[in-house]
């Protein structure tokens, strides 16, 4: 490796930016060979023992990028004097320090790319990059297409030149309107300067691209890495070189080996010596203790409960089924001379003889049978009788 400066070293191992590392070095934190650097126009190597804070510099990782949908709120800073939330503290733990390519403005939300190579940043923050960026804006006011397609000529607000604009008119929604706009230079608050000149009051930003790299469904706060040939791909030999990229260094942060390693189990020690705290509402399995172990004792109850359930054989303690089938008969309402005459079985031995009298069906001709059979006829001559 060639020699460099040392803050563009710290900046390519992802410490900080070239500008934050001179500040560090001014303020005595860069020691370099045990020594405390005074002044960054010093060349070094890795083969320099480097110290930040106290920290050696293990050397420069691979280059990667991040995407991270940005919400509205938080400023693109590492740290604010005012005590605003920032981006870096949102961030996954997992991810090593990254420093953002570009910046976005408190309220504006949207793509924002990350990376851990501070050459990268810088070289694609240059205008000389070329890519587009690209946003959907919702603006109070009215304006029609052709007051936008004026942008592409470029525009001077308040003495500051803006470069060509690609705008397009996409809808009217009661007072307000939304834009997508389209520029290859991004200078502070560009949108809401040329949009104010047009009379316009932009009250939502959102950045939906920046090159190649698109938003697209990226949920708010979420954040994807860009896989390695993808972005050597979409980088190209020449941003390649000028940033200084280096793809085939080693990864000292695993973000996908962080991720899947194993949790300690419930009640076992971590690293920092203290007990992992159970799980609030969560009962261990049946037959399972705590700590993931079967208990022999539980083991046996459950065998013995398996084997009683498949016991066929009628226990005297069992109770009775309350389903139990019961004869059609005792459910079925039945007319006067339709009632079976079969005397029900009793236990008693002497009405057996009764019981059987009782089950001998009457003769056809009978007078009890007809009788019986014509109720209503009775039942209507006997109410004539009473009237005569």
């Amino acid at each position: 490796m060639a020699p460099e400066r040392i803050a563009k070293l710290l900046a390519r191992a992802g410490i900080a930016s070239r500008r934050e590392s001179e500040r560090l070095i001014e303020a005595g934190r860069v020691t370099l060979n045990g020594a405390i650097l005074e002044s960054p126009a010093v060349n070094v190597t890795l083969a320099d023992r480097i110290e930040v804070d106290g920290t050696p510099l293990r050397g420069i990782e691979r280059t990667r990028l991040w995407l991270y949908h940005k919400p509205s709120g938080l400023v693109s800073t590492h740290k604010d004097p005012e005590g605003r939330p920032t981006v870096f503290e949102k961030l996954p733990r997992s991810l090593p320090r990254v420093l953002s390519v570009g910046r976005l403005d408190i309220n504006t939300e949207g793509l924002l790319l990350l990376t851990n190579d501070g050459g990268l940043a810088r070289v694609l923050e240059l205008p000389s990059t070329g890519w587009l960026r690209r946003y959907r804006v919702r603006a109070h006011g009215k304006t029609d297409q052709a007051a936008l397609d004026r942008l592409r000529d470029g525009i001077a607000v308040d003495g500051v030149l803006y470069g060509a604009i690609e705008a397009t008119l996409d809808r009217t929604q009661g007072a307000n309107v939304w834009i997508t706009m389209g520029f290859r230079e991004g200078k502070n608050r560009e949108i809401k300067n040329v949009l104010g000149a047009l009379g316009l009051e932009v009250n939502r930003l959102i950045r939906i691209s920046y090159g190649p790299f698109q938003l697209s469904d990226l949920r708010e706060g979420e954040v994807l890495e860009v896989k390695g040939r993808t972005l050597r791909d979409q980088l190209g030999p020449r941003l390649i070189e000028q940033a200084g990229a280096n793809f085939d260094a080693p990864l000292f942060h695993d973000q996908k080996a962080e991720t899947a390693a194993p949790k300690p189990a419930s009640g076992a020690k971590t690293e920092s010596g203290r007990k992992r705290p159970d799980r609030p509402g969560k009962e261990p399995a049946p037959g399972r203790s705590r700590g993931g172990r079967t208990d022999q004792a539980d083991t046996g109850d459950k065998r013995q409960r398996n084997l009683d359930r498949l016991d066929t054989k009628k226990k005297p303690d069992d109770k009775p089924n309350r389903f139990q089938r019961r004869s059609r008969a005792s459910n079925v309402w039945m007319a006067p001379g339709a009632r079976p005459t079969v005397a029900r079985k009793t236990s008693e031995p002497d009405s057996g003889a009764a019981a059987g009298k009782a089950a001998k069906p009457h003769k056809k001709g009978s007078a009890g049978n007809r009788k019986r059979s014509k109720p209503d006829q009775k039942g209507r001559s006997g109410n004539a009788d009473r009237r005569r």
